[in-house]
């Protein structure tokens, strides 16, 4: 992103970021902007710098270069704007010996947007004993204790870190739909870091790889899905080159892989649906299908593209 970018109102702009912790480059030059009203998934692998940098988006750290701002304002010491983020830890915070009615008293007081109908309304959805220690509770239970607490602050931008790691799939589900629920409201721009593509599929519309310290690229979720496609087709004759798919006014489909499994061809192909079926229809196929790709199906066959072994930066 150029350094001459001008952020506008109703986003997040990570400009040229960088932060050092001793002789270690936690983040490198780290770009990014993130409109308000999505949900951007950063994934990445332990170490790859994915709590850096939401610490340094909710303004606990200060970037040795570059910036976070928030509709045009920097982050960095900037209470006001602090006022509208939240963020959720991995390893949480909750006093010593507190129970979620000690915080949810603490919280009321540091967010001036604390709803109390809010905090309520989810004490009883999530139907966890508010007057007994939080350090009595399960891992699953204190993530949802989290997750109570900071959506009743009400904030405009809420910075996840690995928040579905230990709730059982039942709770994953309902965390995700309370999130949803809120960004179609236009209240919410949830950022969600996990190493677990699969946790961010169903729930993300933008997804940005975090590896070394680099966002390697983002990419809007829709616009990878209709981008490539997978195909399965039985052809009436074995000897085909599946490299040599073209449409009726004679242009090669863009093959990305190609694997035969006795009379069946399986192909991942770049290009526009239309054209693709048109390319494979001029083979005459005795059969064949789009076959929908996984989130990490399709970031797999961009980071060979890009020459990079996606499992050994996500594993």
């Amino acid at each position: 992103m150029s350094e001459q970018y001008t952020p506008l109102a109703g986003e997040i702009c990570i400009c040229n970021v960088t932060k050092t912790f001793d002789s270690v480059r936690s983040l490198d030059r780290v770009s990014a902007t993130i409109r308000h009203g999505s949900i951007f998934g950063l994934i990445g692998s332990n170490g790859a710098g994915k709590s850096t940098l939401l610490r340094i988006m909710a303004g606990i750290y200060r970037p040795d270069e570059g910036s976070v701002t928030y509709d045009g304002e920097d982050v960095w010491e900037n209470t006001m704007r602090k006022q509208d983020i939240v963020y959720l830890s991995d390893d949480q915070f909750f006093f010593p010996h507190g129970t979620v009615e000690d915080m949810a008293r603490y919280y009321r007081k540091m967010y001036i947007n604390w709803s109390d109908e809010k905090y309520e309304y989810l004490r009883s959805i999530f139907n966890l004993e508010t007057d007994r220690r939080i350090s009595t509770f399960s891992k699953g239970m204190q993530k949802q204790a989290s997750v109570l607490l900071a959506l009743s602050c009400c904030p405009k931008y809420l910075l996840c870190d690995e928040t579905f790691d230990g709730l059982d799939p039942v709770m994953r589900q309902f965390v995700k739909r309370l999130l949803a629920e809120e960004v179609a409201d236009g209240t919410l721009t949830p950022v969600i870091a996990s190493h677990n593509m699969r946790e961010l599929e169903d729930i993300c519309d933008h997804i940005g790889l975090l590896h070394k310290g680099g966002i390697l690229f983002d990419r809007e979720v829709d616009a990878m899905k209709t981008s490539i496609h997978k195909i399965q087709m039985v052809l009436p004759h074995s000897d085909v080159d599946a490299l040599d798919f073209c449409t009726p006014q004679g242009e090669p489909l863009h093959v990305v892989s190609y694997k035969r499994s006795g009379s069946v061809l399986n192909l991942i192909v770049r290009g526009e649906r239309e054209r693709v079926e048109l390319a494979v229809g001029c083979k005459n196929p005795l059969f064949y299908e789009l076959v929908p790709l996984t989130l990490e199906e399709i970031f797999i066959c961009e980071m060979e593209e890009k020459g990079y072994d996606f499992n050994s930066i996500i594993g």
